[in-house]
């Protein structure tokens, strides 16, 4: 067979001898080369200028790099939407700078005017892009591959042969060989024409949609979300609505009548952690069972919360996110009557569930002499105690194998009738006055289960109560278009990988008889930039092809007649009938020789 070569020095050189073979491999828009001597653009000039330069692909590239930059500050610095104690702290420790990021935006970067201008920019730019391309690559798939160029050996990979076979013959094995490999091929004159690799296009295309939907998706989500917290203490319930939660925050269009209906009960939590080792104390177990119904009069269900594999009811999304205990306390008044009994949740503060918050008595306590008066404790609990030779009061295991609770003791005002909303976690204490001991000190005391402290000058007590109830923080999320932004990404990426790994590329045969009545055949290959992977189909193609149109040898250069396999007079063996090119000769003992690959003919 003859040589088969690559050739990209004549490429971009020989474009016009291509013509509209070398043109339409993919869909980008072609830029005009600027021409001397333009008239003046005008208002409708400039528009469509600036359309077409917020349209390109380099400015897509762009604002998509600065819609990632834009996002870096609200990673960085506080968001009024996510934390505002961390945006008061952050006001209180820099008296320069939070005046500069107000004036920016920078506490409130996603709903700020600079981001949502970035953002709307992207969105119509790539809306610009594609609808073009689309049209354009519409239009390619319902036309056929062009023509074979006047001059196949022009092109960057090529290789030619004469064979014995009828032209008709060589074309049509070419025209089913080459719809076998799934190529898109129909005969054009004396050549085939065919074309395959269109998925990089598809590709193409479908990631600048999926960019488009994730973007859609992302917007939508960030209007219409809702994410609330809330504590529940087993035995105890949460319904959906917007005062059960302890902490709620929403999108800019989202409303109450948004909250999906539901309910749940929670039955109990387990806990379970390793107990020896390197890992001692991380949690092995962490789930909650509860009893759920949908809507108003739905059926119950029971359901398992897990980390990480939440409770879905409708559009929500119901997690496990924390875990703490709620000692049981009884507050007695000097008459031994029950004021106040209650499960009491704390706040852990280390990965030992050490906790702490306030025990508060608002109504119905007196105080002996029979006035009105409110009473408030501050806990501290452990439920693993180190015991008093430790020193002290930090939990040593999260499980409840040595629980103590230590409580100071306070009475006055808690001023939880002023209408400034208060934490259930915090007291405050400017109207509370001091229990004090038999020594004068403020009253404290540590209480295993079952323990009571009481109070001084026959004011009450409280009790420890054995029952140890556990608790569990559950977060509520509400995010239209969560898997529109998951179906976005995958498809992104599935598309950015056909554009990036399929190549789109043609191939042409052409089959012609020669001047000694010899078919000619020509085999030429185009992609859409410089890969090995052009040459090398095109070598296994020839190499297929060849089979089926064997070649014969040239005719000897002085003229004489063609070798029919006999001896030359000087006694030497026949030449294999190879392949003579069209540029030269390679010839090969080897009866079954085959197509060169086109990768390796520069290098004969």
């Amino acid at each position: 067979m003859s040589d088969t070569t690559t050739d990209t020095s004549t490429q971009t050189g020989d474009d016009q001898d291509l013509g509209a073979a070398g043109s339409q491999l993919s869909t980008a828009p072609v830029e005009d080369s600027p021409s001397p001597n333009l008239p003046s653009l005008g208002v409708i000039g400039w528009a469509r200028w600036f359309w077409r330069q917020l349209t390109s692909m380099r400015v897509a590239l762009l604002l998509l790099l600065l819609l990632s930059l834009a996002a870096i500050p609200g990673s960085l610095i506080p968001q009024t939407g996510i934390n505002e104690a961390q945006v008061a702290d952050f006001r209180e420790r820099h008296d320069v700078l939070a005046p500069v990021y107000d004036k920016l935006g920078l506490f409130h970067v996603y709903s700020s005017v600079w981001f949502s201008a970035i953002y709307i920019l992207l969105f119509v730019s790539l809306i610009g892009c594609i609808v073009p391309r689309t049209w354009q690559f519409v239009g390619q798939l319902r036309g056929r591959p062009p023509g074979a160029p006047r001059r196949l050996t022009r092109l960057p990979a090529h290789t030619t042969w004469r064979t014995s076979a009828d032209p008709e013959e060589v074309r049509e094995a070419a025209l089913a060989l080459l719809r076998k490999r799934r190529f898109r091929a129909h005969a054009v004159g004396d050549a085939v024409a065919a074309e395959k690799g269109y998925l990089r296009e598809l590709g193409n295309l479908a990631f600048h949609l999926a960019l488009i939907v994730m973007l859609i998706a992302f917007a939508w989500g960030q209007l219409f979300k809702s994410e609330g917290n809330k504590i529940v203490v087993e035995g105890d319930g949460f319904s959906n609505t917007l005062t059960q939660y302890d902490d709620f925050k929403s999108g800019n269009l989202f409303t109450n009548d948004d909250l999906e209906p539901f309910s749940f009960d929670v039955e109990e939590f387990t806990g379970t952690y390793e107990r020896t080792g390197p890992n001692r104390g991380t949690p092995r177990t962490y789930e909650t069972e509860v009893t759920y119904t949908e809507g108003a009069d739905g059926e119950e269900k029971n359901a398992v919360i897990k980390v990480n594999k939440p409770l879905e009811i409708g559009d929500a999304k119901v997690y496990l996110v924390s875990h703490g205990y709620a000692p049981v306390v009884t507050v007695r008044d000097g008459k031994g009557e029950i004021v106040y009994q209650d499960a009491v949740p704390l706040l852990p503060l280390d990965n030992n569930v050490t906790s702490n918050g306030v025990v508060k008595v608002l109504d119905g306590y007196r105080n002996p002499q029979g006035k009105k008066e409110q009473l408030g404790f501050q806990a501290f609990f452990v439920p693993t105690f180190g015991g008093s030779a430790s020193g002290t009061m930090l939990s040593q295991f999260p499980a409840l194998d040595y629980p103590v609770l230590a409580l100071n003791a306070y009475h006055g005002d808690l001023k939880a009738d002023s209408g400034i909303p208060q934490s259930v976690y915090q007291m405050d204490k400017t109207k509370m006055k001091e229990f004090k001991d038999a020594d004068g000190e403020l009253l404290k005391k540590l209480l295993t289960p079952g323990e009571t402290m009481t109070l001084p000058g026959g004011a009450g007590s409280i009790t420890f109560e054995k029952d140890i109830k556990e608790w569990a923080g559950f977060q509520v999320v509400q995010e239209p278009g969560g898997g529109w932004a998951l179906g976005g990404a995958l498809a992104a990426i599935g598309g950015l990988a056909a554009s990036l790994f399929v190549q789109r590329r043609r191939v042409w045969v052409r089959a012609v008889r020669g001047d000694d009545g010899v078919t000619v055949v020509e085999m030429a290959g185009l992609g859409r930039s410089e890969s090995a992977k052009v040459p090398e189909e095109l070598g296994d193609l020839a190499g297929t092809l060849y089979e089926r149109a064997p070649g014969v040898p040239d005719p000897e250069p002085d003229g004489t007649p063609e070798q029919d396999g006999t001896p030359k007079p000087d006694g030497t063996p026949p030449e294999d009938p190879g392949t003579p090119g069209a540029s030269g000769t390679t010839t090969s003992t080897d009866t079954d020789s085959q197509a060169v690959p086109a990768e390796g003919a520069e290098q004969q």
